[in-house]
């Protein structure tokens, strides 16, 4: 039997499909065939930029005693997260429910009927010291548990089956208060590093939605300590390794507590927060740096992670180039920097700067450094210089083999590029930015957009389908669209979105929305209702229809949006508190519901003039809870209202921006 991986979509399945393993893809053939040859599954769940799935590839599924155990033994699945979110959302539950962890390479051993019995994430191909069972055993022991006794398999499944049945329905009722908001805040405060920014210790993953929940709380409150919170763990991000200072963007995140060591991958995802988070620090505050950032985030996302022909955003960027090298491609010795630097003085202004020694941070080669930022430039002449060698940097590396992009248009992250696109295009004002999320915003209606079955996941493919996230991702960003135009069009998209999910994963009986749509079926787990509210870690897609079902009854007066608002954050109120970071997209929502929030309407004519001014200082205006409407009329006017108080109507920008102070 031949591995049936070549022909799949999925970038990351095309790399596996040279391997000895024989693979199947996700879907009901692989387990039709353990069904008749009675094989347990082994499924692997990856993607590809993930570094420790591409480390198992090479040690254990390229292995051809590797491959001849689990060709004998198992009927092999590969899934690309990626493409299937619904498919490694149930089983990472499973694999969490034993191991109490989860993550890439996800590694799961099923029955014939998709049940978990056995699990865990990488595994080593011997044993090893660190007390990880080496795979080779493991498959042995898997195999010989499966043959000879099937009643304690049966057990585990069953145990499993009902610890992931309870944990994908993460509703919990309450009532919604602002003292939910409150005990959000403090527990974000107890886990605040106070010495280095962010959230947590090591690993350490970047948190903007944690960041703009605080940030909105501190435009409220005035507490300085949310603030400094907010500051402070964007400061330290920027000055991390975290942070790629030669190309701009951010890695996925630190290995160490002090964000400088990062896990190479770049991801459209944690780009786009991350870049509304730094627009929004500098609108709220004026930070030079966080300006800064977001022009880098912009600069790298449109010179690597777009495609302007076609109106597409690009998924993620691999650490790697190839097996092994860990991270090389973004590291420097420093012989590599005086090569290509090939000027003393700039030589040693990057060395002091960006602290780079021998031994460097990496530990598979001592003399490779991450970049990081330990202290500033002398003086005005240093920091000319700096600026200069930064640039011949980029252009070392960029004659470097780069790490792969996968290409793949997926309609969630594209949406979410696209929103931030848009605030940047506002914030930092620069007009091409708007012109590419517009035409990816346009693809996705076109070419994404079913009016019976809803979004697509992937741009110009039509499976899989009905999937939450891409709706309500969708959806939000429609909204952007219209308060960046004031295009009716895009108010009339998102409304058929949103009434496409009441329709379709609206769960009527006991309020929030399920994952994927309820006529949606499939193998084992996935007809297993799920309703989730944790950022994990990208926003949730229950905390983003909240939000869009926020911004709607702002924008529409529509009180039916408002009903269903009050219904969807009634539905998850007894856990917000409690998930507190985790669920800081709910309670971004939850203080919509709860506060003032803030109407600017901007109206005369289109084109350059009083108006148009207006209209983007709006846009550019940090307010929490905020909705920009852009009219056309004969006259310029703003209003700006603040709950129910109005003002009276200004005709230039610098009036407005009295009344916004």
């Amino acid at each position: 039997m031949s591995n049936l991986l070549a022909s799949e979509p999925s970038a990351y399945l095309r790399s596996a499909a040279h391997q000895p393993v024989h693979w199947h893809p996700w879907g009901e053939a692989a387990f039709q065939r353990a069904r008749a040859e009675d094989k347990p599954v082994l499924l692997d769940i990856g993607a590809v930029w993930c570094h420790w799935c591409h480390v198992m590839d090479g040690e254990s599924y390229e292995d051809p005693e590797v491959a001849g155990l689990l060709n004998r033994e198992f009927v092999c699945v590969k899934v690309d997260r990626d493409e299937r979110p619904d498919v490694d959302a149930r089983y990472q539950r499973a694999v969490q429910a034993l191991t109490g962890q989860g993550g890439w390479p996800l590694t799961a051993f099923l029955t014939p009927a998709g049940e978990v019995f056995f699990g865990g994430t990488y595994f080593p191909p011997e044993d090893n010291h660190y007390g990880r069972p080496g795979f080779i055993s493991v498959l042995k022991q898997v195999a010989e548990l499966y043959r000879r006794d099937r009643a304690r398999v049966s057990k585990s499944a069953t145990a499993i089956r009902q610890q992931v049945t309870e944990s994908l329905d993460e509703a919990k009722a309450g009532q919604v208060t602002a003292a939910i908001l409150d005990e959000a805040a403090g527990q974000m405060a107890r886990l605040f590093d106070i010495r280095y920014g962010g959230f947590g210790t090591a690993p350490k993953f970047p948190h903007p939605a944690g960041c703009d929940f605080l940030l909105a709380r501190w435009h409220d409150t005035r507490e300085g300590w949310m603030r400094e919170v907010v500051e402070k763990s964007l400061t330290g991000m920027a000055r991390g390794g975290i942070r790629d200072h030669v190309g701009g963007g951010f890695h996925r995140y630190s290995v160490d507590e002090r964000w400088i060591v990062p896990h190479f991958e770049k991801m459209s995802y944690d780009n786009s927060e991350l870049l509304r988070a730094y627009l929004n620090g500098y609108a709220a505050g004026g930070t030079p740096l966080f300006r800064e950032v977001a022009q880098g985030i912009v600069t790298w996302v449109l010179e690597t992670l777009s495609d302007h022909a076609h109106g597409a955003f690009y998924t993620s960027q691999d650490a790697d180039v190839e097996f092994g090298d860990d991270g090389d491609y973004w590291t420097w010795t420093p012989d590599e920097l005086r090569a290509a630097l090939n000027d003393e003085k700039a030589f040693q202004v990057i060395r002091r700067v960006y602290d780079v020694e021998v031994p460097g941070e990496m530990q598979h080669d001592h003399e490779k450094n991450v970049l990081w930022w330990k202290q500033d430039p002398a003086d005005a002449a240093e920091w000319q210089v700096l600026r200069e060698a930064l640039g011949r940097l980029k252009a070392a590396r960029g004659r470097r083999k780069s790490p792969y992009v996968d290409t793949t248009p997926y309609v969630n992250w594209n949406a979410m590029m696209a929103a931030a696109f848009l605030q940047a295009g506002a914030v930092l004002d620069r007009p091409e930015c708007n012109t590419l999320a517009l035409k990816v915003l346009s693809r996705i209606w076109a070419e994404a957009w079913d009016d019976a079955r809803g979004m697509a996941h992937v741009i110009g493919r039509p499976e899989p389908q009905g999937l939450l996230d891409d709706n309500v991702q969708a959806a939000a960003a429609f909204l952007d669209a219209y308060e960046a135009t004031g295009d009716a069009a895009w108010l009339t998209r998102a409304l058929a979105v949103a009434h496409h999910c009441g329709r379709v994963h609206w769960d009527e009986a006991t309020g929030g929305f399920f994952d994927v749509a309820r006529d949606r079926s499939g193998a084992a787990y996935l007809a297993t209702p799920a309703k989730p509210i944790q950022d994990a870690p990208t926003p949730s897609a229950n905390g983003v229809a909240a939000l869009v079902l926020a911004r709607l009854a702002a924008i529409t007066d529509d009180r039916e949006w408002r009903r269903l608002l009050d219904r969807q954050l009634a539905t998850f109120a007894g856990a917000a508190a409690q998930l507190a970071l985790y669920g800081a997209t709910l309670l971004r929502a939850i203080d919509w519901a709860l506060n003032p929030g803030t109407r600017i309407e901007v109206a005369g004519r289109r084109g350059e003039g009083p108006a148009c001014a207006m209209h983007l200082l709006a846009l550019q205006t940090y307010r929490p809870r905020k909705v920009v409407i852009r009219k056309t009329a004969a006259q310029p006017a703003a209003t700006v209202c603040v709950g129910t108080t109005c003002s009276l109507p200004v005709a230039t920008a610098d009036d407005l921006r009295k009344l916004l102070i």
